[in-house]
This record gives C-alpha cells, sequence and structure tokens, in this order.
C-alpha cells in the first residue's frame, strides 16, 4: 500500500512538474510576441552593470522621481533620511528602481549614493535601519515587474548597507524566508523578525504568516520555537516592536483567496496580535521560544483599512497614518476608499487614540464656534471612523490627556496648547425640520426625505482652544513612507487612485510630534510630474463597456430626464391634482435610517442596505428604467453615501 501511494504522489509531481513546464514555454512565447526578455535575463543584466562599477560617487540631485512601495529611514547618527528603491507605473509601462538618495533635513538638499554592487531593482521590499558598526541599513526581499507587469520575480535576499563606508553585502544565509513582498521586518534585540508577505507569479498566490528571526551577530537565521495560534496569513501589515524588545506587535493587513476559477476575493484583516518573548527566555539576548497572543483592541480604533504606515515614536507608542479599504462593487470591480488620517497606538496596551490636529486662528478670520472640527472634502467622503469604534472618555487616563507623543519622551505637561483633549458636547438626536437629499447618476434620480439627526462628537484634538480651526493634512492615501528623527514625523509620498488611474505622490510633510500642530510642506505635489498613459487595452475595455452598457445606461438617463422635462411642462391646472396626491405619498414615506455616531459611510450602509436597495427600486419601478443588479446596487450606493455626507455636513455645520 506505501509503495503504490508514493508512486500515485510520485506522478502528481511529474504532472505538476510537465504542466509548470509547458506554461514556461507558453509565456516565453507570449513574451517573444510582445518582444520582451525573460524577467530573470533582465535582472541579471541589471545585476552585471552594477557589478562594472567601481568608485562609491555621491552627487547632490534633485527630488527623486515619482515612484511608491520604495523604503525611507533614518540615520542613526546624521541628520539624514535614507531613501532606497521603488516602482513608477504610468498606466501603459512599469519602471523599477535601485537608487539611493540620502535627504539632508538641514540644508533641505538631495543626494545620490552611487555604490558597487548595489541590490537589484525593487519595490514592495523592508529596510531596517541598526545603530552598530556606525550605522547599518538592513534589506530584504521584495519584487520586481517586467514593464508590461504580464512578468513577476520575488526576492528572498539580504543585504546589508554599510552607512559609514557606504559598501552593500549581500548576506548569504540558509535557511532564511522564501521569496516574497509586502511582508513586514523590524529590528527587535540583536535580531531581524520577518513577517507575512505575499507571492504572486500570474498564474497562481500565496500568502504567508510564518515569521523568521535573523541574527546580526552571529549572520544565521535562527530557528524559532513558536507556541499560540498566529495570525492569518496576510501582507500590507503594519509591525513594530516594544522598547525592552519583548513584543512584536502586528495588525491588520490584506490577503485573497480563489472562490471560484478565475474568481478571487480579498479579505481586510483589523486584528491585533503580539508576538512575545515566552516564560524565562527573557533574560536570553537573542531568545529562541515566543508565543503569538491575540490583543484585545481599545479605544478609538481605525475603521477597517490596509497598507497604511507606521512608525514608532518612542516609549512604546507608534503613529500611524493613511490607508484604503477596497469595496469590491461586483467580481471584477474594486473600489478603494482612501485615508489620511493619523492615529497615536499605545504598543503594550493595544490602545489607539484618534488625532485630529487644531491650529491657532488666523486674527484676520472671522470666528466661528464649532461643535466638532469639519471633515475634509477626503474624510467626508472616505468613512473615516468605523462602527465598531468604542471610544469613550473612560478608555482616556488623565496622564494621557495630558501627553507628549514624541521622540523618546512620554512626559506630563501642564495645560496649555499642546494638551490633548477631548470633545463632549451634546448635540440634539433630532432637528425638527427634514431635509430632502437630491441624488442622481445619470440613471436613478430621486430625493430621499431624512431627519436631521446629529450624533454626539467624540474627537481626540491636538492644540484645541476655543480659537483654534482644522489644521491642514496632506491628502489620503496609501502606503506612505513614515520616518521619526529628532522629534519630526517625515511623511514622502504614497498612492491613491482615481478611477482606473493611478495617482503617484511626490509631496513632503513633516510635523512636530512634541506639539503636533500643525504640518510643514517641504515638497508641494507637482501635478506636472503625473504622466499618465492609457493602455490599449484599457481603450479597449472602456469601448466595449460603453458597447454594451453605456448604450443602456444613456438611455434610461435620457428617459428620466424626459420624464422630468414633461412635469416641467406641464399645466400647473392639471398638475394640481397630482401634485397633491405627490406630497401625500412623500409624507407617508419612510424617512432613511439616520446615521450612527461615529458610522463610516461603508458600515452605515451595510447596516442599512436593505432600505436604499428598496428605494432604488421603487424609483426604477416608478421611471420605468430597466436597470440590472450592478447598476441597483451602484444607485442604492450612491444615495446612501450621498446621505451619509449630508450628515456629517449637518453634524460640523458651525453655530450661528
Amino acid at each position: 500500500m506505501g509503495k503504490k501511494k508514493d508512486k500515485k504522489i510520485k506522478g502528481a509531481e511529474k504532472t505538476q512538474k510537465k504542466t509548470e513546464k509547458n506554461l514556461d514555454k507558453k509565456t516565453k512565447k507570449e513574451l517573444r510576441v510582445k518582444g520582451e526578455e525573460d524577467i530573470e535575463a533582465i535582472i541579471s543584466q541589471i545585476e552585471e552593470q552594477d557589478r562594472k562599477r567601481q568608485q562609491i560617487v555621491e552627487e547632490k540631485c534633485g527630488p527623486p522621481s515619482p515612484r511608491c512601495n520604495m523604503t525611507l529611514v533614518a540615520h542613526p547618527e546624521r541628520d539624514i533620511l535614507i531613501m532606497f528603491g521603488g516602482e513608477y507605473f504610468n498606466g501603459a509601462k512599469t519602471f523599477l528602481y535601485n537608487d539611493l538618495f540620502y535627504y539632508n533635513i538641514k540644508t533641505n538638499e538631495w543626494s545620490q549614493i552611487k555604490a558597487p554592487n548595489t541590490p537589484a531593482p525593487r519595490c514592495s521590499h523592508q529596510a531596517v535601519i541598526l545603530h552598530q558598526s556606525g550605522g547599518e541599513m538592513w534589506i530584504f526581499g521584495g519584487e520586481f515587474s517586467s514593464p508590461t507587469q504580464s512578468q513577476f520575480y520575488h526576492y528572498r535576499d539580504l543585504w546589508v548597507f554599510n552607512l559609514k563606508d557606504q559598501t552593500w553585502q549581500k548576506i548569504n544565509a540558509s535557511g532564511g524566508p522564501s521569496s516574497r513582498s509586502g511582508h513586514r521586518m523590524v529590528a527587535c534585540r540583536k535580531m531581524l523578525f520577518v513577517f507575512g508577505g505575499f507571492h504572486d507569479n500570474v498564474r497562481d498566490f500565496k500568502y504567508f504568516n510564518d515569521i523568521y528571526a535573523f541574527n546580526v551577530e552571529t549572520l544565521k537565521w535562527m530557528k524559532l520555537d513558536i507556541s499560540g495560534i498566529p495570525p492569518s496569513p496576510r501582507s500590507g501589515c503594519v509591525m513594530a516592536s516594544t522598547q525592552d524588545g519583548n513584543h512584536v506587535i502586528v495588525y491588520g493587513g490584506y490577503s485573497k483567496e480563489h472562490v471560484k476559477k478565475e474568481v478571487e476575493k480579498g479579505q481586510i484583516h483589523t486584528d491585533m496580535f503580539m508576538l512575545s518573548v515566552d516564560g524565562k527566555s527573557k533574560q536570553e539576548s537573542n531568545p529562541v521560544k515566543w508565543k503569538w497572543v491575540a490583543v484585545k483592541q481599545s479605544g478609538c480604533r481605525p475603521s477597517p483599512r490596509c497598507s497604511s504606515s507606521m512608525v514608532v515614536t518612542g516609549q512604546n507608542r507608534a503613529l500611524l497614518f493613511g490607508g484604503v479599504f477596497d469595496e469590491e462593487e461586483d467580481e471584477e470591480c474594486v473600489k478603494g476608499t482612501f485615508y489620511n488620517e493619523l492615529y497615536n497606538l499605545e504598543l503594550e496596551k493595544g490602545r489607539w487614540h484618534h488625532i485630529l490636529l487644531r491650529k491657532k486662528k488666523d486674527d484676520n478670520e472671522p470666528k466661528k464656534r464649532r461643535r466638532k472640527l469639519k471633515a475634509s472634502p477626503e474624510e467626508a467622503t472616505s468613512g473615516a471612523t468605523s462602527e465598531d469604534e468604542e471610544y469613550e472618555l473612560s478608555d482616556i487616563d488623565e496622564d494621557v490627556k495630558k501627553m507628549r507623543v514624541g521622540d523618546g519622551n512620554l512626559e506630563q505637561m501642564e495645560t496649555d496648547d499642546s494638551t490633548l483633549t477631548v470633545k463632549d458636547e451634546k448635540i440634539p438626536d433630532v432637528v425638527s425640520e427634514n431635509k430632502i437629499i437630491t441624488y442622481d447618476d445619470g440613471v436613478f434620480s430621486v430625493e430621499v426625505k431624512c431627519p436631521n439627526r446629529n450624533p454626539e462628537s467624540h474627537d481626540l484634538e491636538v492644540n484645541a482652544s476655543s480659537s483654534d480651526v482644522e489644521a491642514f493634512m496632506p491628502s489620503a492615501r496609501m502606503n506612505p513612507l513614515l520616518a521619526v528623527k529628532h522629534g519630526q514625523l517625515f511623511l514622502y509620498g504614497g498612492t491613491c487612485e482615481d478611477g482606473d488611474r493611478q495617482i503617484t505622490f511626490s509631496d513632503f510633510y513633516s510635523i512636530d510630534i512634541n506639539k503636533l500642530s500643525e504640518w510643514e510642506v517641504i515638497i508641494q505635489q507637482d501635478s506636472a510630474q503625473m504622466d499618465w498613459q492609457e493602455s490599449e487595452s484599457s481603450d479597449d475595455d472602456s469601448e466595449s463597456e460603453d458597447g454594451a452598457n453605456g448604450g443602456k445606461a444613456a438611455k434610461d438617463a435620457e428617459k428620466v430626464k424626459n420624464i422630468e422635462e414633461q412635469d416641467d411642462d406641464d399645466d400647473d391646472d392639471s398638475d394640481e391634482t397630482e401634485d397633491d396626491d405627490d406630497d401625500d405619498a412623500s409624507d407617508d414615506e419612510e424617512p432613511a435610517p439616520p446615521v450612527e455616531p461615529l458610522e463610516g459611510a461603508g458600515p452605515y450602509f451595510d447596516r442599512t442596505k436593505i432600505y436604499w436597495m428598496k428605494t432604488a427600486e421603487n424609483v426604477a419601478k416608478k421611471e420605468k428604467i430597466d436597470a440590472n443588479a450592478k447598476q441597483m446596487k451602484k444607485a442604492a450606493t450612491g444615495m446612501a453615501k450621498d446621505f451619509w455626507k449630508q450628515q456629517q455636513q449637518q453634524q460640523n455645520k458651525p453655530d450661528d
């Protein structure tokens, strides 16, 4: 029996290898048609060119060209930020980089370091700074893609850049993680911890939840003895280590799975886990026994999102910025909501604080008293808060009310302009008058009656006083670069989406994390740098979609328009009875469900989906619009979102 089973396994392995070989042949044939080389050959050519470089050259230059998914770390001894790698997609072609840039904080100048034996171009890798040997930057993994994105190559190499000598060294050590990108890496004690990530070879993908530790003294990968239930496989999470080196935190992330043939479903994770030194191992310099423990989060939690960025600021605190929530409208269409919120996390407690920046009001501006900080346009459409937020006044200890989240110091402060405060004003649940919201997307046109309901305002604000106004915030984005140096938080770049267009930011900001009063603009976003080119495939898809669905949508929109024009052209006398009937019917209509306190746009629609779908169906029936299920859901979502926006504006309306 055993021999037969072994033969079956070997037969399956042979079949799989044969299938992969045939697929490789097919891929290479397709590449020849496109005029594109094999991806491993491209990487080999680049590495060969870098090996020919003999000298180390540092030359001043302008800011880096547009790119994303690079790394940014702070030099441990000098006033310098270090950027490496990245990618740029212009809509038709992808560019990968292995450039190394220095940004001098004091002089506000950029320089590029060109050194022999540079790692191959990559993005979605990880970089960590260590203080030893005059400063070292360690890099692991990442990915490279061909210009047409028809090929992907994932790295599993480990590199160290000696900051004192400005030399690269590839570390050849066995037993490390498999090739991957989108993973996370942090320094803890004398080790580098690598967690998660994914591997995608176009034909298939895999997400990881394994964790590895590299000993930077012995230059070997360690085999850890880990107990407990680990986080599920994911990439795009955030990871941080505590100051004592006894804990590593993993929060959030993203993964996807096959639900049926050629159909994938994504999942955004909102859980938090702590990897802690197990038992007496705390006394060891490089312990091997660790344990996973699920963390119960508290405070003002971020709404579901992934691809946020986090940086440790000192005293077991970290700041988180940005992220994206992807909503799958159907099997092929995904819509992203991007965020520009700033959160403070107490690492050992798993307690979140949502930070709202305030600045002193200009004396020339008219003074207005406001119940709640008014949301920016990006925040208003993002659904910035979550239905599962459980933020209460009791969650904020007295020492948290008067704190600095700064660079290595958590100082008790007197109540002054840098005090964290919580606004807790009661607002009437319902205003006597009902509002009417009009929604029109070209297919559906409907008016919705709603009560003017304002929930309580619970926001953590910095520098709040009666004469303060809303401070400027960098725009919403995912994967921004964050680094901290001398009490300053630096934020560079990131990406967001505008329809099918990817926007790659090249802007640069800083903020004093002891005061948290206002962002300083170092580099303003230059829209002229955004060279977006529509690919031929997207043009074809657009034309096809217009032909299949656009014509029908245009006819339905015209039908609604004709009905409205007909109503306007009718005589007042002939419409009197109908208008009276319509008014009576309008009075009997059920008001839209009110928005709950601290409820985002996405969670609001999920809770009230039945009402809005019914409303869309009634409109379609009344106006005789032949809409499919996708159009119905889009209309329902749009009406709910417009209603949510109106409620937010009403809540943020200044007092007269």
